[in-house]
């Protein structure tokens, strides 16, 4: 095989590793990670609108799952939120007919989020938001598993600085690899550029 560069316009370039089992768990791997970087990629070569408030936003998210976040906002009160990381336990809720060896894997997910800022009235800055997206999960018993997203959250933005403060939870309809119903939660920050 000869070796593949992805590059993406903002100094990010990924050498494609020298491997030939295509179809492993090694392969599938690669495949998910290349995904990711063109999604993150995409996103970053979009240009602010007129009314977009903070740009883009990166920092980490703790939970289910535990990885890099990204934010990028598309108008005052729309944005894209994406995470890249690993998840360490199950998500399943309620029977689960699938192989989970309870190891971690890799998750990757795409959403895209409205936000209320006039749900509390308070001179702070907590909108609630939600939205909907896509899942992709990949490693222990999940072979490229795919999933609708729907978000729920609360996030602080706080008006003298560039950062955002978030708390979701988010359920999901997994429909590969068998179908389920799955719970996602976790807690992050983000600074934005």
């Amino acid at each position: 095989m000869i070796p593949m560069i992805v590059h993406c316009g903002v100094g990010i370039a990924v050498p494609e590793p020298h491997h030939t089992d295509i179809n492993g768990e090694a392969g599938i791997r690669m495949r998910c990670f290349r995904y990711a970087i063109v999604a993150v990629c995409l996103f970053l070569g979009v240009q602010r609108s007129a009314g977009q408030e903070r740009g883009f936003g990166l920092g980490v998210i703790i939970g289910e799952p535990t990885g890099f976040s990204a934010k990028l906002w598309t108008s005052s009160d729309n944005a894209f939120d994406f995470g890249l990381g690993w998840s360490i336990g199950g998500d399943r809720i309620g029977r689960y007919n699938g192989y989970y060896d309870g190891g971690k894997r890799i998750h990757f997910h795409i959403d895209y989020l409205w936000h209320s800022f006039d749900v509390f009235s308070s001179s702070i800055r907590f909108p609630i938001y939600y939205g909907v997206g896509g899942r992709i999960n990949n490693g222990a018993g999940y072979h490229s598993s795919l999933a609708i997203r729907g978000v729920f959250g609360l996030a602080w933005l706080p008006r003298e600085a560039p950062v955002d403060v978030f708390l979701e939870i988010v359920p999901s309809i997994q429909f590969t690899s068998p179908t389920g119903f799955g719970m996602d939660a976790g807690i992050g920050a983000r600074y934005f550029f």
